[in-house]
């Protein structure tokens, strides 16, 4: 009798062990607040509405890594934003779902905590969040309807316990999602370039690449060629390599424009045709390919467009176009010591850092 109890005791023990153990942690919201590491950067101005937090920036790098939001369940956001190529593309144009090509490259999504002025290369989505959902429903990228991509992710208990961590719900919603990405994106920042360590006075720039960052800072002037620089400034400045304005940069004609209207496509203003984004040239040595199309392979490519190959349109910016008659006078070993300047710029740190990679 004795035996015959302590084996059914020992039944029961393990029935209530395994009652626990199958038993799901409870998830209780208890969030964590986020600090941005800006570094020099002045602190951006984020929306209120949407204060960060570690949990949210988790579930968002989830989604952002997550293949099921797209209808065949092979695609993601990071599929088009590499993390070795500062998260950019580095095919002319994205491949979608079945193949499916766009006409524009994708843009690099670093540093988008200090972007004010709308999304995309034209400008199309006015919030992060906004953009955070347009490749999903786009029939050339991930091609899927929200609809089915909450149907997915609610069949999986770790979004649905990471919904309830970051929103104090298991309930998914688009707007919870585009809140998460948008959390997760701002946090993708690079500041660790040599030209950062330059400022700080923890590295010295070449005899070349210091002299390429004066002809990138120098006006253009076609009254002394020997004291012209490059003007690069005038589009690309400030801590971030760039204005956050839509310009017209000579790549195209009038007749070439009307294949991709650009920022005209939104606002609907004729001044706005062949208008894009610019870009940051932070990490530009890693999303070739150049331009809103791509259709520039090399950084080489690049300069030499804007020392003799402006085109005219109606919307050309008046800088480039007065550069028009003679170029900007540059040599070759100019170019050179630009292309060796613009290569300071490089983050080599973001193409490995853990915090931005897949879970």
């Amino acid at each position: 009798m004795n035996k015959l109890f302590y084996l059914l005791l020992i039944l029961l023990v393990s029935l209530n062990y395994s009652c626990k153990k199958d038993t799901p942690t409870e998830i209780t919201q208890d969030l964590t607040p986020y600090t941005l590491n800006v570094g020099a950067f002045p602190e951006p101005d984020l929306p209120a509405d949407n204060a960060l937090t570690v949990e949210k920036i988790k579930l968002g790098r989830m989604l952002f890594y997550e293949k099921n939001m797209s209808s065949d369940n092979t695609i993601s956001c990071a599929s088009c934003h590499l993390q070795t190529n500062s998260f950019n593309d580095d095919k002319q144009f994205s491949e979608g779902v079945d193949g499916a090509l766009g006409g524009r490259n994708a843009m690099s999504a670093i540093n988008l905590a200090w972007n004010t002025n709308g999304f995309f290369w034209d400008g199309r989505a006015h919030k992060l969040r906004d953009q955070s959902l347009g490749p999903i429903e786009n029939p050339l990228e991930m091609n899927e309807t929200l609809e089915n991509v909450i149907l997915k992710l609610s069949a999986e208990q770790k979004y649905k316990d990471q919904f309830k961590r970051a929103f104090g719900t298991e309930t998914i919603t688009s707007l919870d999602m585009s809140l998460a990405m948008e959390q997760f994106m701002f946090t993708i920042i690079s500041n660790k370039s040599k030209y950062d360590k330059f400022l700080a006075g923890e590295e010295t720039l070449t005899a070349s690449e210091e002299r390429g960052r004066v002809l990138f800072t120098t006006e253009y002037n076609s009254f002394f060629p020997d004291d012209s620089g490059a003007d690069c400034v005038h589009c690309h400045s400030g801590f971030n390599f760039e204005n956050d304005k839509y310009m017209n940069n000579g790549i195209s004609t009038d007749a070439e424009i009307a294949s991709d209207f650009g920022r005209f496509e939104e606002t609907g203003l004729e001044a706005d045709k062949g208008k894009f984004k610019v870009t940051t040239l932070r990490n530009i040595e890693l999303t070739a390919p150049y331009m809103h199309d791509g259709r520039f392979a090399t950084l080489e490519e690049v300069i030499d467009h804007y020392n003799e190959g402006i085109k005219t349109s109606a919307s050309l910016d008046q800088a480039l176009e007065a550069t028009q008659a003679t170029g900007l006078f540059l040599t070759d070993d100019d170019k050179a010591d630009i292309l060796a300047f613009l290569k300071t710029l490089t983050d080599h740190t973001l193409e490995t850092n853990s915090d931005f990679s897949e879970l």
